[in-house]
């Protein structure tokens, strides 16, 4: 059964496949036919699209975001130390006053009401569980756990905005993704602070990206950080339990990223399927893939993985909303040369 639900006027359609070409021996002669081969990953395939953001989907994020008011915040080692430096070279570049120390807290506040209400420490590898539309599935619907979860990582970049630009793998890495987000939110507060705001005021419009900020709780973690600091984890890594791989797809070489929500470090509740209207997806591989100059989000799923009876790929083009445009494909060529999973 399939978790997902229509949401507007939603479309899907099939563009023409990259090649067709196919040769036919018959007794006594040759002759040329035409047959279909497997889509790639691009801009060919079957496309879903013509979603657009869901009103439920960003109320829930503003029912969720107060943290539990005694609760101890704790963060990753590793990501923290990521966002520190960040800050502190936000804060040194900034054309207004504020400390290392404030940029710091100022880009962790969003972090536990977007994606660790508990306070526990926020899993890199979170995968936004609250946009359902039937426009980020696998339109053939070959299993239920081929969605694109549109939001990624600690500070839910998502496609529709902050995460425009960001692939799976860069929103999930906790390093590139601080380096962003510190320069952003402070470049945010500072615009507010030159044009005579307070302070508070400020750093709401560096968080007015995240609907979970919306109420105040963004606000309410920034004084309990000020107060009581933050306690790190050892146990929570750059990637947030996702790993690095070398991959090869189509006869070249990619940095892959594996992304399995089943070894997420840190907060995990996004993982249970009860926990939004979203399924989990199926373990995934994330990569940047190039076509005639045009770049784009590649995740692919192995049909071991998927339990689908062929690999699939998901492809956006960077800067547009995964709700709509996706291009999905059926692929036979991903080999996970670390691991020597896959076609290998």
């Amino acid at each position: 059964m399939w978790l997902v639900h229509v949401e507007g006027a939603e479309m899907v359609k099939t563009q023409h496949v990259r090649g067709l070409a196919g040769l036919a021996l018959v007794v006594g002669f040759a002759a040329a036919t035409t047959a279909p081969l497997a889509h790639a990953a691009g801009g060919d395939g079957t496309i879903s699209g013509g979603g657009g953001p869901n009103p439920r989907a960003e109320q829930m994020s503003r029912d969720r975001g107060w943290v539990a008011p005694l609760a101890e915040l704790h963060f990753g080692a590793e990501p923290y130390a990521a966002v520190e430096s960040a800050a502190t070279d936000a804060a040194e570049a900034a054309d207004c006053g504020i400390s290392a120390t404030a940029a710091t807290y100022l880009t962790l506040s969003t972090t536990w009401p977007e994606v660790s209400p508990s306070g526990q420490s926020p899993s890199p590898m979170t995968l936004s569980r609250y946009d359902d539309q039937t426009s980020l599935a696998d339109p053939e619907q070959r299993a239920e756990g081929l969605f694109f979860n549109p939001g990624v990582g600690i500070w839910q970049l998502d496609s529709a905005g902050l995460g425009a630009e960001e692939t799976a793998a860069t929103a999930i890495d906790s390093t590139t993704a601080a380096a962003t987000m510190a320069s952003h939110m402070v470049g945010k507060y500072c615009s507010a602070i030159n044009a005579g705001n307070g302070e508070a005021q400020a750093r709401a419009s560096a968080w007015a990206d995240w609907h979970a900020c919306d109420s105040g709780a963004c606000e309410d973690v920034y004084q309990r950080l000020a107060a009581d600091g933050v306690t790190q984890d050892d146990g929570v890594g750059r990637y947030g339990g996702a790993e690095m791989r070398t991959c090869t797809f189509e006869g070249a070489e990619y940095d892959c990223l594996r992304v399995d929500p089943a070894a997420a470090q840190g907060e995990d509740a996004w993982t249970s399927p009860d926990y939004g209207p979203a399924p989990v997806p199926a373990p995934f591989y994330a990569f940047t893939y190039t076509e005639d100059g045009v770049d784009y989000e590649v995740r692919y799923w192995l049909k071991s993985d998927s339990g689908a009876d062929t690999d699939v790929s998901a492809s956006r083009e960077l800067g547009v909303d995964a709700r709509s445009k996706l291009s999905w494909s059926e692929e036979t060529s991903l080999c996970d040369i670390t691991t020597g999973t896959g076609n290998c």
